[in-house]
């Protein structure tokens, strides 16, 4: 087989001089082109070409994937975007030009910063502007909640409260006057109008803005911490603010347990300040205007989960929020274990039923009658006409709670809330179950003995160590005092509304020891220094003291009560005492011999109060007492002692009322009217 001629390669560069030595090297420009054509066809042009790179056609490529078919119905082909060819081929350049990329400066181009005081311009403008539209058409723009939000989300501690102010008075205004319901998944299939879908597109919207900004009001509302700048102290006291005011303000609408939640959580510290304050009026103010009682109850139940979870370790002012509580006020007439008299307009009030003379009413008029009654359950409904019977329900399980928390209080012995929950039981003693009487009035005694015990104590210490610790006395015997009091005015407010001889016979309760204590602690009362003072009063120091006195750690100062004054006290009880019908001659005259004898120490305001009760004792059982201001009607003989601690014992009827003598020539016009009234009414008993 013959050997196929390989061919001819020619040589297109020009020859050199190592290569070609017989050479000529021309000097003219026609000897150069002579050379160069001579000597082209020695050049090898095809061996360049060959170690080029091959490049291929990339657009011609054929696509692979199946055509579609458009919405109009014509079949096209998919067309997909090729990266360019520089991305594929990258991997192709040289180190040198990474390198140098690297190297190159990069140029970033920041942005110029506005001042605080122009954001903070911005922010208001653009607050104003979004408030504006909202409260124009909320349902047109339902988006501008969600950019307050996202402004409310600035760490400028200023734009940040000025975005919650402002959210706080577009919900107020756009809130409607009833409670949105989560819409069920029936309720989304059904066919409904436009205006319904928009409407309840708005509603969906509102809920959802309004949770969120809940969650951020509970963020901020956290009390700061003392290392935390003083902004973040001034955030959580306006999302406190905007968190009471929208209590107040939208307390049916969806979301209330939260501002409830958040309002206990600041409660349950035992440093009181500005925001502590606010938030237990705001609780204060919901148990007072609520009429439905389902708010209130919500309430009772976070704040005495609130306290069992610190071991009613919360400052006082806490628990006297209780006594706000409209609990079972609204009946006035008597009830039975079976069934509730309520008291009508009218011959009804007096027992008398109405005549009315029976029309004749023909089967059309039933109907539209019966309709009638129909459509107006239906409105009754439409306007949440609270019924007594789901109030009275609401009201018992508050009133449960209520009890519990301060039966709990008792059983522990809780020093600072004793003084609270005595307050508390002395007002809705009367609604307690009477099978409960016997242990509540045990616990009661204990009391009065633990409260005697410290007095004597205090005196006692008082007697060793009179100039360094006479301060101290003082406050301990005001607070042993009081708490006492308060003991004997809870026993005689349990039988309150009923006969407490018939009660205290059938219970087999015996309230002598209470009667005994008060009887023996009028003196001390008559010669306290703040005996119609309380808490909220104000009071200067005291010049004379040696040491200035530590701050109490509660709001309420030392005192454990804060509601009512001693005197207050003081009256209600002797009015449970002397007041009813069956009291026994010597004990009414026991008591109006120290009576009037206390009234010569009292301030003026306790003397016309204390004179006061007298009158009326005197009316109702002037008879009976008589024999103190005429000697010649009393049997018996004698000496009083008025220092005895027993009251039968102390044999009033060997004494007189001379105290009156010397009232008649009082400082005060109102206690020398007082008491020529109290002789007014002796004179005339026959």
């Amino acid at each position: 087989m013959a050997v196929a001629r390989a061919p001819k390669r020619r040589r297109l560069s020009p020859p050199n001089e190592d290569e070609f030595p017989g050479v000529a090297k021309p000097k003219t420009i026609s000897d150069s082109q002579n050379a160069f054509f001579s000597h082209a066809a020695g050049w090898n042009l095809e061996q360049d070409y060959e170690l080029r790179s091959r490049k291929k056609n990339k657009k011609g490529k054929e696509s692979t994937r199946l055509p579609i078919k458009t919405a109009e119905g014509r079949v096209e082909q998919l067309q997909v975007s090729r990266p360019q060819s520089g991305d594929e081929d990258s991997w192709l350049e040289s180190g040198d030009e990474k390198n140098s990329a690297q190297e190159a400066p990069k140029t970033v181009h920041e942005k110029p910063q506005v001042p605080i005081r122009q954001q903070i311009l911005e922010a208001k403008e653009e607050l104003a502007r979004i408030a504006s539209l909202i409260n124009e058409d909320p349902e047109n723009h339902a988006g501008g909640f969600r950019t307050l939000s996202s402004i409310a989300a600035s760490k400028n501690p200023t734009i940040k409260k000025l975005a919650l102010a402002t959210q706080l008075a577009v919900y107020k205004d756009a809130i409607p006057g009833y409670r949105i319901r989560p819409i069920a998944e029936q309720d989304q299939t059904e066919k409904i109008s436009k205006e319904v879908r928009r409407l309840r597109a708005f509603e969906q919207t509102l809920v959802g803005s309004y949770q969120a900004y809940v969650k951020e009001l509970g963020i901020c509302a956290r009390p700061a911490k003392e290392d935390q700048a003083e902004a973040t102290a001034s955030v959580a006291m306006v999302a406190v603010s905007c968190t009471c005011a929208l209590l107040g303000a939208v307390l049916h609408f969806n979301f209330r347990g939260e501002l409830l939640k958040i309002l206990v959580a600041r409660l349950s510290s035992r440093k009181v300040g500005a925001e502590f304050v606010k938030c237990r009026d705001a609780i204060e103010k919901l148990f007072r205007d609520d009429s439905d009682g389902t708010a209130s109850l919500d309430a009772v139940s976070f704040m005495t989960r609130m306290m069992k979870s610190r071991e009613y370790q919360v400052d006082e002012s806490v628990l006297n929020t209780f006594l706000h509580l409209r609990l079972l006020t609204e009946f006035s007439s008597k009830a039975s274990q079976n069934r509730i008299d309520k008291a009508t307009n009218g011959d009804e009030a007096h027992g008398k039923k109405p005549k009315f003379k029976k029309e004749f009413r023909t089967k059309k008029i039933r109907k539209v009658m019966k309709e009638r009654k129909a459509v107006e359950k239906e409105f009754k409904e439409a306007d949440a006409i609270v019924s007594h019977e789901h109030r009275d329900k609401m009201q018992a399980e508050t009133l449960k709670l209520v009890f519990v928390t301060y039966f709990r209080i008792l059983k522990a012995r809780t020093p600072h809330l004793i003084g609270a929950v005595l307050e508390g039981l002395a007002k809705y003693a009367h609604l307690i179950n009477q099978d409960f009487f016997g242990d509540l009035l045990e616990v009661l005694k204990d009391l009065i003995s633990a409260a005697s015990a410290s007095l004597d104590e205090s005196e006692t210490e008082g007697l060793v160590n009179e100039s360094s610790s006479s301060n101290h006395t003082k406050n301990t015997s005001r607070d042993s005092i009081r708490e006492a009091l308060l003991c004997v005015t809870t026993a005689f407010a349990l039988l309150e509304g009923q006969d407490a001889a018939k009660s205290a016979s059938s219970l087999n309760l015996d309230l002598t020891y209470f009667t005994t204590h008060l009887y023996k602690s009028l003196h001390t009362l008559s010669l306290n220094l703040d005996i119609e003072f309380s808490s909220k009063s104000l009071h200067l120091p005291d010049p004379h003291q040696l040491q200035p006195q530590a701050k109490p750690p509660s709001a309420t100062g030392n005192n454990r009560v804060n509601v009512q004054t001693t005197i207050v006290l003081l009256l209600s009880a002797l009015r449970s005492i002397l007041l009813p019908r069956s009291v026994p001659p010597i004990r009414l005259a026991a008591f109006t011999k120290q009576l009037f004898t206390s009234s010569l120490h009292l301030p003026e305001k306790s003397a016309l109060a204390t004179l006061s009760l007298l009158n009326n004792v005197t009316k109702v059982h002037g008879r009976k007492i008589a024999s103190l201001w005429n000697t010649e009607e009393r049997k018996g003989d004698g000496v009083f002692d008025a220092c005895k601690g027993d009251v039968e014992g102390s044999n009033p009827f060997a004494s007189t009322v001379w105290e009156g003598e010397l009232l008649r020539v009082h400082y005060a016009p109102g206690v020398r009217e007082g008491v020529k009234g109290i002789e007014g009414s002796v004179g005339n008993v026959k």
